[in-house]
């Protein structure tokens, strides 16, 4: 099927290319709207804490906020007045408070030199990015009038900062990894021409990937953070194949065959190992799918289709540019020496495979122990820039205001308030001293909800307050009631993600058994394979944690440690890492297994592999942690954690991994490597995936 594929790409090579250029040209023009389709999403839908906030919107008059700090200025300064006039009569807005409304005495800083205005607009308003444009200009008067250096932010400003970022920090990150990926490709290569087919490969991909996430935005709510993933997961990817197929013409190139016979050959082979490869990264990435929320499910339907989208470019673009260039292309002088350095480090570990096994596990393992005492969070604001005036807003208001800028715990109930009034008075006597700070009212809104705040001791998402929604929730409210809010979000979240997550790897790990045992015939290879990604994983997530949530390496990476890593991080990092690592065990083993299946002793065919394999795995490596690490100059923490996280990964996989934890274990396992019970050695003999044989070339490589 490849090879005919091949054939066929060789043929009509300039309708292939053609038809790319006006995918990729289509999916970028693309990108403006799906950065205007993409919306905030919270946990999943069936979670108390979501439930709760769903029936509270709907009750609520109200939908968005801005919340704005005056400061400098004072209480009594009439122009506050004013302007709250002037903000109550726009179009939009159902509700002014500030320090001068009967609610409004938290709305005044302790120290009097400064004064917060909180703005909240109707349900169902006509244009809600005009009327948070016209708030900002009133408010801007009482700058511009000297009363106070004016501050303005708000969950809508927040998210709307959020997407700027996000978009700044792809074209950085992009600006940053395509030039430098080239030169490592110029120097692998040694020209430009096979140099730059992968980095075409990847901006086609890309283009690609915009076009997929337009339509998925049509049937999904599409976080932010979906468009980064993808974007870095598609340069990455197609980087990584089309090295693999411009490696690989190259070598049938310098064993005489002709561009067209080179081309159908390397299809064939090397196609044959990105498509697994591309199987078990979008495996690894439907795992997501287990997870209950809705950012895991964008992100796995817009995964899945990026990694579908760098196999087919591999395997067809690709394909097409080498029947196009390949004459242009430098092929080795000489076929690669099957007793070169990766073969020596073989050797090396063969020698003392016990050792290098158990010192290496050992290492990963102990790298992974910070993953013990690990704290998530669910970031908003300060995941922005300390110069972002949302930022600001919301650090003013934690070290000016009374409350400390807490969010409170949200009780709501379809009670009447006067019924949740007197449940908080005897619920609330009953809790641990330290751990509530305030009582607010119950506030009754429309279809007989009433809302009730309690706000707790320290931070919003704290132990103290995680420890407070579960009280609640364990006294009954009366009524049907939920218990919501900030932290209540991330203690669903957490559950939601430890319930799941069996279920998710279960699901990546039997259908990676499926797609290795078909690859390679073995039981005992893929088992061994997932034992080692799990304890690699380990490994980046315990430099994650040392790095982030204990503040390591902040001089270094320009961040400001939150004690905590990102809820949705470490979900991702599975998913990613874990498929990145079985594309590079597909990368060694296909040669390991064309080795043996050519005669080669066990030990022989691993030094094979790995020295046919290892330059190509090390180089597609190298390119993917500067794809990555163009993500760690990200001003947004999350996608700075995920970035370093990815190529922590990577570089790990590349090197300990393959490099001397695989030769080890194979080479202690020797022949058993290769076993299988009858039934599903039959099996395999019916279904399993094979290369063709090669034929021999009809004429010498013309240079």
């Amino acid at each position: 099927m490849l090879g005919r594929l091949g054939v066929g790409c060789v043929r009509r090579h300039r309708l292939v290319l053609v038809a790319w250029l006006l995918l990729t040209v289509v999916g970028f023009g693309s990108s403006a709207l799906v950065f205007d389709r993409l919306v905030p999403t919270r946990g999943g839908a069936e979670t108390e804490s979501i439930l709760g906030y769903e029936l509270l919107t709907d009750a609520s008059p109200y939908d968005g906020q801005v919340v704005a700090v005056v400061d400098g200025a004072t209480p009594e300064d009439p122009a506050l007045a004013g302007v709250a006039f002037d903000l109550e009569r726009l179009g939009g807005v159902g509700r002014v408070r500030w320090s001068g409304s009967p609610d409004g005495a938290d709305l005044t800083a302790i120290d009097g030199q400064a004064v917060a205005f909180v703005v909240d607009l109707v349900q169902d308003a006509e244009d809600q990015d005009s009327t948070v444009t016209q708030v900002e200009s009133v408010l801007g008067l009482l700058e511009r009038d000297g009363v106070g250096q004016v501050y303005v932010g708000g969950d809508l400003l927040v998210f709307e900062e959020v997407n700027e970022q996000i978009q700044k920090d792809i074209t950085r990150a992009e600006v940053i990894a395509l030039p430098i990926s080239l030169v490592v490709l110029i120097l692998i290569f040694g020209g430009l021409i096979p140099a730059g087919l992968p980095i075409l490969a990847a901006v086609a991909s890309v283009g690609g990937a915009f076009l997929g996430l337009l339509g998925f935005s049509i049937l999904l709510d599409l976080d932010p953070n979906v468009v980064a993933v993808t974007t870095f997961m598609g340069l990455g990817l197609a980087i990584d194949y089309s090295l693999l197929m411009v490696s690989r013409f190259r070598e049938e190139r310098g064993a005489g065959r002709s561009v067209a016979e080179a081309v159908v050959r390397t299809t064939e082979t090397a196609g044959r190992t990105i498509l697994f490869s591309g199987l078990t990264v979008a495996t690894a990435l439907a795992g997501l799918f287990a997870f209950a929320e809705p950012i895991f499910h964008g992100i796995a339907a817009a995964g899945v289709t990026v990694v579908l989208i760098a196999v087919l470019a591999a395997l067809t673009l690709v394909t097409a540019l080498l029947a196009a260039l390949g004459h242009r292309v430098k092929a080795p002088a000489e076929p690669v020496s099957d007793d070169g350095r990766f073969a020596q480090l073989a050797a090396w570990v063969q020698r003392r495979p016990w050792p290098v096994a158990l010192l290496t596990a050992a290492g990963l393992l102990l790298a992974g122990a910070p993953i013990l005492g690990v704290t998530f969070a669910n970031g908003g604001s300060e995941l922005l820039p300390a110069g972002f005036e949302s930022r600001q807003v919301d650090e003013l208001l934690a070290d000016r205001f009374p409350g400390g800028g807490t969010d409170p715990v949200l009780v709501v109930s379809r009670a009447p308030a006067a019924e949740l009034q007197g449940w908080a008075l005897s619920t609330v006597t009953e809790l641990a001293d330290g751990t509530v700070a305030a009582v607010l009212p119950p506030v009754p809104l429309d279809g007989g909800v009433s809302v009730l705040s309690v706000v707790p001791e320290g931070p919003s998402q704290g132990d103290v307050a995680q420890q407070l929604v579960a009280d609640l929730r364990a006294s009954a409210p009366p009524g049907e009631s939920y218990v919501t809010g900030e932290a209540a979000i991330l203690v669903d979240f957490q559950d939601s993600i430890a319930s799941r997550a069996p279920w998710a790897f279960a699901l990546v790990a039997l259908a990676t058994l499926v797609l290795l045992f078909l690859m390679t015939g073995s039981l005992v290879v893929p088992i061994k394979a997932l034992v080692m990604n799990t304890v690699s994983l380990g490994a980046t997530f315990g430099a994650l944690v040392w790095i982030f949530a204990d503040g390591h390496l902040e001089w270094l990476l320009r961040f400001e440690a939150t004690g905590a890593i990102e809820t949705w991080v470490p979900v991702l990092v599975f998913a990613f890492a874990f498929g990145l690592s079985m594309d590079y065990e597909v990368f060694l083993l296909a040669r390991i297994k064309e080795a043996y299946d050519g005669g080669a002793p066990n030990d022989a065919a691993v030094r094979l592999g790995l020295q046919r394999s290892g330059r190509i795995i090390t180089s597609a490596a190298l390119l993917v942690v500067i794809v990555f690490l163009g993500f760690t100059t990200a001003q947004m923490l999350g996608l700075k954690q995920l970035g370093v996280a990815l190529a922590l990964a990577v570089a790990v996989d590349a090197t300990v991994v393959r490099c001397l934890l695989v030769p080890a274990t194979m080479t202690l396992l020797g022949d058993r490597n290769w076993w299988a019970p009858a039934p599903l050695r039959r099996l395999h003999a019916r279904f399993g995936l094979r290369e063709s044989p090669a034929p021999s070339p009809r004429e010498p490589a013309r240079r």
